[in-house]
């Protein structure tokens, strides 16, 4: 059987809060668990002009999650989420106690586990960035730059 609080419990409580789990991880992740996030964007993703249609494709899907901002980053950039939160009924927060050292911009979560396997979405510009070099482009130009030098005998 489970021991009944005294009042050290009471007077630890008091002077520390709370005891929270995964106090790290919570941290990182706007004041939620992983194990609990549909989604998430990185603090540069928020800066990006526009914004990703996965997460609103996200809040359409799971209505009773909710849309946790960083606080840190300026207001203007965080609008744009808010705005389709608002068009989707869902709940947000913009946090502002646990953002110290992530890189953590947003995320889409419940308040309980449902384990996704990937949760972060990768960049706009990254399938740009990452397309091979088609003959004739920047590789060819580079190669016909550098010679070889000439074998003198």
């Amino acid at each position: 059987m489970a021991q009944k609080p005294d009042i050290e419990d009471y007077l630890q409580k008091g002077m520390y809060g709370t005891k929270e789990t995964k106090p790290e991880e919570r941290k990182k992740f706007l004041g939620t668990l992983r194990e609990r996030i549909v989604i998430a964007l990185l603090k540069n993703q928020i800066y990006e002009n526009g914004t990703y249609p996965e997460i609103e494709e996200n809040m359409k899907k799971h209505k009773q999650a909710t849309l946790y901002l960083n606080g840190d980053v300026n207001y203007n950039y965080l609008s744009k989420y808010i705005a389709i939160a608002k068009k989707h009924s869902i709940p947000f927060s913009i946090v502002s106690k646990h953002t110290g050292d992530t890189n953590i911009g947003l995320v889409l979560a419940y308040n309980y586990a449902i384990d996704q396997e990937e949760i972060y979405l990768t960049k706009k510009n990254q399938a740009a960035s990452t397309a091979p070099i088609k003959k004739g482009g920047v590789l060819s130009s580079l190669k016909k730059m550098i010679k070889k030098p000439k074998k003198t005998t």
